[in-house]
């Protein structure tokens, strides 16, 4: 007679082995307990070995016990990504990916993703909405937004943060720029300095959350501009310097108008994510979104 495993058996020894005992896997697994004894019997009774070391406080599991424990540890997750994949094929194409962008310089790397993005999912309903108006991880809580691309990762239940990709927020001057003689500035250059940042509120601008704020530095003036080529422009003509992502500094760093340096001497380095909803982050087109934004970083990140 051939042994049928299923997947029920294959939960049960897990939670056995995971809760430390019959009891509180019993729970778990919401079913009795002598239905879950039974289970394992019949389980030995088929398979010709015992699964328990008989009589040990706490249960342990046996070597055939630990045997079918490995199988469940690399089958379940299996099952339970197939099971999330059809449920996906089953709601379709469709869905609603509202994002939130609460880094100011992203759009201009977001717009090339969501273009791709658009001809994969024509039946996405696509919104963007600047984050930097209203608190976007309370909006992802409350559904109003399905996606925020953030630097800031929190620990908030049921949102995922996945990474998307590091990047260093780098000083940028005028060649002629006293600074530009230095190697590497700190904050305290920054004292006499026009600071030329885009219309963001202080503790979501990497120059200030990073560097200038724990200083306890303030730069002569800030001027707020809301287009990257203007604050290049104006830094170019020598109204004051910025701190920019260094994918975006690197279209000017052969322009021999500029000097790029590292803030401080090893240089700061930030990471960014794409938080969701922890139910929708396995959804396809999530993932889909998720893959072509490291693509396009790269892409950006080897000009």
């Amino acid at each position: 007679m051939g042994m049928h495993i299923e997947f029920r058996h294959l939960r049960t020894i897990k939670a056995i082995h995971d809760y430390g005992g019959l009891a509180r896997a019993a729970e778990v697994l919401h079913i009795t307990q002598s239905a879950l004894s039974h289970q394992i019997k019949g389980i030995e009774e088929q398979a010709g070995v015992e699964l328990f070391v008989r009589r040990s406080k706490p249960l342990k599991l046996s070597a055939a016990g630990l045997r079918l424990l490995a199988a469940a540890e690399a089958i379940l997750p299996q099952v339970a990504a197939l099971e999330a994949e059809f449920a996906g094929l089953q709601d379709g194409r469709a869905g609603r990916l509202h994002i939130a962008i609460e880094c100011h310089a992203c759009f201009e790397w977001l717009f090339p993703v969501l273009d791709q993005f658009r001809k994969a999912w024509p039946e996405v309903d696509v919104d963007i909405r600047p984050g930097l108006a209203f608190d976007a991880l309370p909006a992802l809580r409350k559904e109003e937004v399905d996606l925020v691309v953030s630097s800031d990762p929190e620990d908030l239940p049921g949102t995922d943060f996945t990474p998307l990709f590091d990047y260093e927020p780098v000083f940028l001057a005028a060649s002629s720029h006293p600074l530009a003689a230095k190697p590497w500035v700190e904050a305290e250059d920054f004292a006499g300095e026009t600071l030329i940042t885009y219309p963001v509120e202080r503790p979501r601008l990497d120059v200030f959350s990073q560097l200038l704020i724990p200083a306890g530095v303030e730069p002569a003036a800030v001027r707020q501009v809301e287009l990257t080529a203007v604050i290049l422009l104006l830094v170019a003509s020598n109204r004051g310097v910025a701190v920019l992502p260094d994918w975006v500094v690197r279209e000017v760093r052969l322009n021999s108008d500029y000097v790029t340096r590292k803030l401080t001497r090893d240089g700061i380095t930030r990471r960014l994510y794409a938080a969701t909803r922890s139910a929708d982050t396995a959804r396809p087109f999530m993932a889909h979104l998720i893959r072509l934004a490291r693509q396009e970083a790269v892409r950006l990140q080897r000009r």
